[in-house]
C-alpha cells in the first residue's frame, strides 16, 4: 500500500501527519518535498540522490529513529540533479521491500504535488479548520481523483472546540477525523518522534490511531 499525505497549503500539518501515520500504520515515510524536506534529516543517502541515480531506493531508508524514513536532501544542487518523474518508480521500489509506504507530498498544485499522487494508491488530505482552507482542500481533492489516489480520510488537523467536522465531511465525500492542537504534537514533532511513542494516551494520539483504522478500512475495500 502507497498512501499519500496531501494538502492544498503549506503550513497545515502535512509532515507532522504523514510521521503519525507510518507510526501508525507501520511504514516508510517519504518526504517527497524536493524542494522544501521538512522532515528530520539523517545520515545516509537521500531522495535527491535516488532520483539522481546515485543511489537504490530501498537502500536510502533509514531505519535509525522511531518511524523509517527516506529523508529528502536539502541542498539546491541536489534538487536541481533529482528528476521528478524518476519518483514513482523509486516509491514502487520501497514498497517493494518495505509493504507500506506514507508519502510527505509537497503543497500546492503543482506538477511535484501531483507525482507522488500518482504513486499513491489512496490518500489522506489534510485541512485546517479556518474557512478559507476549505477551497484549498477541494482542489485537492480533485487532484487526487484525477490521479486515481482514493481519498480514505481527512485529517482536519490543530482543531479547537467544535470542529466543523460534519460539514468537512459532507464537503470532501470522506471520513473527517478532528485532531487537537496540543503542545505535545509540536515537541515530539521537533524531537523526530510521534506523539503516539511520546504521550500513547493523549488525545492527538488516539485520534491519530483513529485516522490510521480509517485508511485501514479503505485498504480493506480495495483488496476486496
Amino acid at each position: 500500500m502507497i498512501l499519500a499525505v496531501a494538502g492544498g497549503k503549506g503550513g497545515v500539518g502535512k509532515s507532522t501527519v504523514a510521521l503519525e501515520l507510518g507510526a501508525e500504520l507501520d511504514a516508510v515515510v517519504v518526504d517527497a518535498d524536493l524542494g522544501m524536506a521538512d522532515l528530520a534529516a539523517r545520515r545516509g543517502p537521500d531522495l535527491h540522490d535516488v532520483l539522481a541515480g546515485r543511489a537504490d531506493p530501498a537502500e536510502a531508508v533509514s531505519e535509525d529513529g522511531p518511524v523509517a524514513l527516506l529523508p529528502c536532501g536539502r541542498t539546491l544542487a541536489g534538487a536541481r540533479a533529482a528528476d521528478p518523474t524518476k519518483l514513482v518508480g523509486a516509491v514502487e521500489a520501497v514498497e517493494s521491500a518495505y509493504e507500506r509506504v506514507v508519502i510527505d507530498c509537497p503543497a500546492g498544485m503543482a506538477a511535484d504535488a501531483g507525482m507522488p499522487l500518482l504513486a499513491a494508491d489512496a490518500s489522506v488530505l489534510v485541512a485546517s479548520p479556518r474557512e478559507f482552507a476549505l477551497a484549498d482542500a477541494l482542489r485537492t481533492r480533485e487532484l487526487a481523483r484525477e490521479l486515481d489516489a482514493g481519498l480514505a480520510a481527512v485529517a482536519l488537523n490543530r482543531t479547537g472546540e467544535n470542529p466543523p467536522t460534519e460539514r468537512i465531511r459532507r464537503a470532501l465525500g470522506a471520513p473527517v477525523v478532528a485532531i487537537p492542537e496540543d503542545d505535545r504534537v509540536s515537541r515530539s514533532r521537533r524531537q523526530g518522534w510521534p506523539v503516539s511513542e511520546v504521550a500513547p494516551d493523549s488525545e492527538p494520539a488516539l485520534r491519530f490511531g483513529e485516522l490510521a483504522a480509517e485508511v485501514g478500512r479503505l485498504a480493506g475495500r480495495t483488496r476486496d
